[in-house]
C-alpha cells in the first residue's frame, strides 16, 4: 500500500534513480493507518467475489490473502470454505478483517506481514490474493517475487489491480499534479498493465490471464464520494492534508469534474465505472 506521492507516480516513469524505500513505506504505512480504510474496501466485496470465481475456487484450498485490507478477498475465499490466512501491515485494518470475519461466522487466520517479505515457507499455499493491495507496494518486483515464491508449483495468484486509464488511475493522476511522485518510484497503476505483469511474473509463469472489468462506484453524489474519501481513506486524506487551502480547493475542483465527467448516473447520484484488471496467473 502507498504514500499518497507515490500513488500518484507516472505510469511510464521507470526506476532511473534510487528512491528510500524504506523511508517511504515508513510513510505508506502512516497513510493507510489514517481514516478508516474499511469504509472503503467494504464497498468493494463484488470485486473478491468475482475474482474468486475467475480462478473457480476449491473448497479446501490453503489460500493466502496479501496486502487484505480489512479482508474483503479473505472473506469472500473463506465463504467458498478455504482454509485462509489473511495478512496485512497495517495492524488496525486486521482487527477490522477479524471483527468482520466474526460477523460473518467465518473461520480465517490473521497476521501482520509485509508483502515485500512475507513469513511463510516455500511453496506454501495453493492461492495467493491480493486485491487493490499488493499494487502499492514500493518495491514491486519484490513483492511480485515474494507472491510467487509462496505459491505452490502449478498454483494460482489471483489479483486485482487498478488501471491506469481507469477512474482511480485518472484520481492518481489527478493527484500527481499537486504532489509529485519521489524520483525512481514506479506507479501502482502498473500492475494494471499487461507488459508489467509480463516483466513481473513472465519467468515463472506457465499462463498470465489479465481481463478488463469494471466496479461501479456508487455513491449519493459526488460530493459525498470525496467527502468519504478525504475523511477515510488515507492516501488521499494525507495529500489533502499535506496542501495549503489554495491548492486544496483547487484539488477539490479537479476531482469533482473528473467524477462530473466520468458519472453515468443520469441524475444526482454517483455512477461511475472504475476500470481494473483481474488477473489469474497459474506458477510453472
Amino acid at each position: 500500500m502507498a504514500s499518497p506521492a507515490s500513488l500518484i507516480a507516472n505510469p511510464t516513469q521507470s526506476d532511473t534513480q534510487a528512491p528510500d524505500l524504506v523511508a517511504l513505506k515508513t510513510r505508506q504505512q502512516a497513510a493507510w493507518s489514517s481514516g478508516n480504510y474499511a469504509i472503503v474496501g467494504s464497498t468493494l466485496q463484488i470485486v473478491g467475489e468475482e475474482l474468486c470465481e475467475a480462478l473457480d475456487l476449491k473448497a479446501g484450498s490453503k489460500v493466502l490473502d496479501v496486502a487484505a485490507g480489512n479482508g474483503m478477498m479473505s472473506l469472500a475465499a473463506a465463504r467458498r470454505w478455504c482454509d485462509v490466512t489473511s495478512t496485512d501491515y497495517v495492524p488496525a485494518l486486521l482487527e477490522q478483517g477479524r471483527a468482520r470475519a466474526a460477523a460473518d461466522g467465518m473461520r480465517i487466520g490473521f497476521e501482520e506481514a509485509d508483502a515485500e517479505n512475507l513469513p511463510f515457507d516455500n511453496n506454501s499455499f495453493d492461492v495467493v490474493l491480493s486485491s487493490f493491495g499488493v499494487m502499492f507496494t514500493p518495491n514491486q518486483d519484490r513483492a511480485a517475487a515474494e507472491l510467487m515464491r509462496v505459491c505452490k508449483p502449478k498454483g494460482q495468484i489471483g489479483l486485482a489491480n487498478w488501471t491506469p486509464e481507469g477512474f482511480i488511475g485518472q484520481v492518481f493522476k489527478t493527484l500527481g499534479k499537486f504532489l509529485p511522485p519521489p524520483a525512481g518510484t514506479r506507479s501502482p497503476a502498473l500492475w494494471g498493465t499487461r507488459a508489467r505483469l509480463t516483466e513481473m511474473f513472465g519467468a515463472g509463469a506457465n499462463s498470465i490471464k489479465a481481463e478488463p472489468r469494471m466496479f461501479n462506484f456508487r455513491y449519493r453524489s459526488p460530493e459525498h464520494f470525496l467527502e468519504v474519501f478525504k475523511k477515510f481513506y488515507g492516501p488521499m486524506l494525507k495529500a489533502f492534508a499535506a496542501l495549503e487551502p489554495a491548492a486544496q480547493e483547487e484539488l477539490h475542483n479537479d476531482l469533482h469534474a473528473l467524477i462530473v465527467r466520468m458519472n453515468r448516473s443520469g441524475d444526482a447520484t454517483m455512477v461511475v465505472p472504475g476500470e481494473y484488471l483481474e488477473v489469474v496467473i497459474t506458477k510453472r
